[in-house]
């Protein structure tokens, strides 16, 4: 029997090598997730840990500041006295500062949105655990005012070389800097900043710019003598501190960094694995109809080995053990495929700033296990029940010469779809209200996953009058060729869903992502619109503070009414990173601010806050209720003095004055300028660009620039999920020309009968791609009806979060419908051609 399955799968290898592709191209996007996110972990413990001294010292709570700049600093005569510490060889000051940003030389920003841009002061101490950090490879080390050293990376993208003039950005005072180009610094042993960039200036030059001259430091690195450990050194160190400061070991300290980017980022290893998910789904319907119409077509050879004797279990297992083979072989491929997908995804990160080009990819076991596990797995449960199908055939069956294997009946599909549907209903509207506090993600998947299952089992019944139309149509259209394509599609309404299916899954995501994206931007359109009281709002390209003198500037030009500014920054709010802005009170009715409860005066009140009416619901606040916040300045009481409706202008966050904002320790630096102009004021948009025309981080955007800005990163997210998309699409597309090109084959003689009556080949063509364009559509109707379901309930679900508006988008499921017409045109080529290309007489002789 095993001999007799392997012969039955070299056999039949054209027909198996393009099932192959569906699990190749789900096993890839496994592989190549799990090979990026190793890379990933691999680039930032690497880049932390040489980062960091043996002991790091520094203000008191600053692990809970999520990367916020505080005004909080450590006392410079702290240095010496710690580099007397027992077990201690040396201590350095470290300074660090962002929003450092290199101009290049064609005038625009080194960077992207949310890549740290750092300066600091040059210094040789060594990293923990005797690690180099980086060191100079190219001219030599900052001495006084006017150098700079930049790492290896920003100088070559850059554009400058040793000797340069180098243009900066920083968020001081000081907003624009032109020094020198002294040194490359780079990592001893390879690696990279990941996209981050890095000018060092020597350490005086470095406090008078960050510090306001004064001799004090953000950090210091305290290196432990020989023989001494991380965990003696700290408590030695620990003990020579005031009760502001904290002592932690170089290794907790890289750790505690590296654990927070990583869980920050952590969404794009799950993203990545959710359409890896989608993939493998589409390709299981694909592979399920594959072992379907092969078993089919091999019934009698099967019901011929039962009579020989063979029992119902051994041909089970003859199937199987082809499903075996071909997970083992798409498995193997998958995962070569997927080194070069993890590639290919480090090149796409990096044009979105997260460069790990200096890291080369990290190979764990674990990532060719899930493939060989999954590819396996996946197509042997896929073809279990084509190959329990077998069992059912008797073996006299042999005896005749049309042998048809027993289907279920659709009744029993259909009321158990219907089952799988009303109960993805339920779960879908579980993960979608407030009736649970967590895990509704799990939820939502698990009600779409069985909603689009039942859907499937309930297809071959809802396809029929579809069907029929369908033949009614062709036979209008196209004849008889038409009517024989529509025949065609309905005889096997099953083989035909089926196949559908699996286009149906990736356009029902599509249309819901249209829905979902075309909301928000209709909602982000309408909040601008009823809150943008402005004529201009400055703000950074890439998401960072910016000097505080840029107001200043502006607030000089002839016809400027006034200038309201925004600060921002993260805090601790009971255990979550809260996004924090900080303006005038007393600018809050410019701003276009609708109080639920509360006034504008009770910001005014040292340590006031105020919150959406929809945070404070979530998180169970009323007006006069207390919390401790943990701020860059250390843990604060702060009261909920308001709630005010969502507003354009003060987004996601939670608002104090700015006196507020400045007691908690964050820095004097702007996110965001609402520039009021007067009346009458003419050319202020040109004025306003040559008052930033040294500041190429920052813009200047009337309303209608502002919308499109804040819709910008909603395209770019949907781009990316149509995208992804594609790769089930792509295997959807396989699965209608895999099952065209055996229907072609198990209508051999059928084609030859036709093809002897008169049927020429461009009618045998134009009928098979007929046929191809009906599996298209029938998918594309039924995946954009679910799509329009799924995203009017996801959008009706998240209306408290901001996304009043529900728009859907006909323009682009339009188009959706007419891809599926190009996508059955074009899956029809190959099958059509084989079909054409057949010898009438062989074709009337095929058994």
């Amino acid at each position: 029997m095993i001999r007799a399955a392997l012969k039955s799968l070299l056999g039949r290898k054209l027909r198996l090598v393009m099932s192959t592709f569906a699990i190749v191209l789900g096993v890839a996007f496994v592989v190549g997730t799990l090979i990026f996110s190793d890379t990933l972990n691999r680039s930032f413990t690497s880049l932390f840990a040489s980062t960091v001294g043996d002991v790091v010292v520094r203000p008191d709570g600053s692990s809970e500041n999520f990367g916020t700049a505080t005004t909080r600093a450590i006392p410079g005569t702290l240095v010496d006295e710690l580099a007397q510490v027992p077990g201690a060889a040396r201590a350095d000051g470290m300074v660090t500062a962002f929003g450092v940003y290199v101009i290049d030389d064609k005038g625009k920003p080194i960077g992207s949105f949310g890549t740290p841009a750092i300066g600091a002061n040059w210094t040789d101490a060594p990293a923990g655990n005797g690690l180099e950090g980086l060191r100079i490879v190219e001219g030599e080390a900052p001495q006084g005012p006017g150098e700079v050293v930049l790492d290896a990376t920003t100088a070559e993208k850059s554009g400058y070389d040793v000797g340069d003039r180098v243009p900066l950005t920083t968020t001081g005072e000081a907003a624009n800097l032109e020094p020198t180009l002294v040194g490359v610094a780079d990592f001893a042993e390879g690696g990279s900043l990941n996209g981050a960039t890095y000018v060092a200036f020597d350490t005086a030059e470095a406090q008078r710019l960050f510090h306001d001259g004064k001799d004090e430091f953000d950090s210091v690195w305290v290196t432990a003598a020989d023989g001494v450990s991380q965990d003696q050194l700290r408590d030695e160190v620990q003990q020579a501190l005031p009760s502001d400061l904290e002592a932690v070991t170089g290794d907790d300290a890289a750790d505690e960094s590296a654990s927070e980017l990583l869980k920050a980022i952590s969404f794009l290893t799950t993203f990545l694995l959710i359409f890896a998910g989608i993939a493998l789904v589409v390709g299981s319907f694909i592979i399920v109809n594959t072992f379907s119409i092969l078993v089919a077509q091999r019934s009698r050879e099967l019901a011929l080995l039962r009579a020989l004797g063979a029992s119902k279990r051994q041909v089970v297992r003859s199937v199987q053990l082809e499903a075996f083979v071909l997970g083992l072989l798409g498995a193997t491929l998958g995962a070569a495929l997927g080194i070069v997908l993890a590639l290919g995804l480090r090149a796409l990160f990096a044009t979105f700033g997260l460069d790990l080009s200096g890291q080369p990819l990290v190979y764990r076991p674990r990532a060719f296990i899930a493939a060989y596990v999954v590819g396996i797995v996946v197509t042997m449960a896929a073809a279990y029940l084509p190959a329990r199908r077998t069992s059912r055939i008797a073996p006299v069956q042999a005896l005749r010469d049309d042998i048809a294997l027993p289907e279920e009946s659709m009744r029993t599909r259909f009321r158990l779809g219907l089952v799988l549907a009303l109960l993805g209903g339920g779960l879908l509207t579980i993960g979608l209200g407030d009736y649970i506090d967590s895990r509704e993600g799990w939820f939502t998947g698990a009600g779409v996953l069985a909603i689009l299952l039942g859907v499937t089992a309930m297809a071959p019944v809802l396809a029929k009058p579809f069907l029929r139309a369908a033949r009614a149509v062709y036979a209008r259209l196209f004849g008889s060729v038409g009517n024989l394509a529509g025949q065609n599609a309905l005889r096997n309404p099953r083989r035909t869903a089926a196949t559908a299916s699996a286009l149906m899954i990736g356009l029902a995501l599509a249309g819901t992502m249209a829905i979902v994206g075309g909301s928000a931007k209709a909602s982000v359109d309408k909040s601008v619109e009823d809150s943008f009281t402005g004529d201009f709002v400055v703000n950074s390209v890439l998401g960072a503070p910016f000097s505080s003198s840029v107001a200043d500037r502006i607030n000089k030009l002839d016809g400027i009414q006034d200038v309201v500014r925004q600060r921002s920054g993260f805090a601790d709010v009971d255990g979550s990173a809260t996004w924090v802005i900080a303006t005038d009170p007393s600018s809050l009715s410019r701003l276009g601010v609708t109080f639920e409860q509360g006034t504008a005066e009770d910001l005014a009140a040292p340590g006031a806050a105020m919150v959406t009416e929809a945070e404070a619901a979530d998180r169970g606040w009323s007006v006069g209720d207390r919390f401790t916040v943990s701020t860059p300045g250390g843990e604060a009481t702060w009261t909920l003095a308001a709630t005010f409706k969502s507003n354009a202008l003060l987004q996601g966050g939670m608002v104090v004055s700015v006196e507020t904002f400045e007691a908690a320790g964050y820095p004097a630096e702007d996110t965001l300028l609402v520039i009021y102009a007067d009346s009458g004021a003419s050319d202020l948009q040109a004025r306003l660009d040559d008052v930033l025309a040294d500041q190429p981080t920052v813009t200047a955007k009337d309303q209608v620039a502002f919308a499109a800005e804040q819709r910008e990163p909603i395209d770019q997210f949907v781009l990316i999920i149509y995208a992804l998309l594609g790769l089930a699409l792509l295997i959807a597309v396989l699965g209608i020309v895999n099952t065209l090109a055996l229907s072609v084959i198990e209508r051999t003689r059928e084609v030859g009968l036709l093809r002897a009556i008169g049927v020429t080949r461009p009618q045998l063509r134009r009928m098979i791609t007929l046929e191809s364009v009906i599996i298209a559509v029938l998918g594309a109707v039924l995946g954009v009806l679910l799509g329009i379901g799924f995203g009017l309930a996801l959008m009706q679900a998240v209306r408290d979060q901001g996304l009043e508006v529900i728009s859907v988008p006909f323009d682009q499921l339009a188009i959706f419908m007419l891809l599926a017409v190009v996508v059955g045109v074009l899956a029809a080529i190959l099958p059509a051609r084989r079909a054409a290309r057949l010898d009438v007489l062989e074709a009337i002789a095929t058994e």
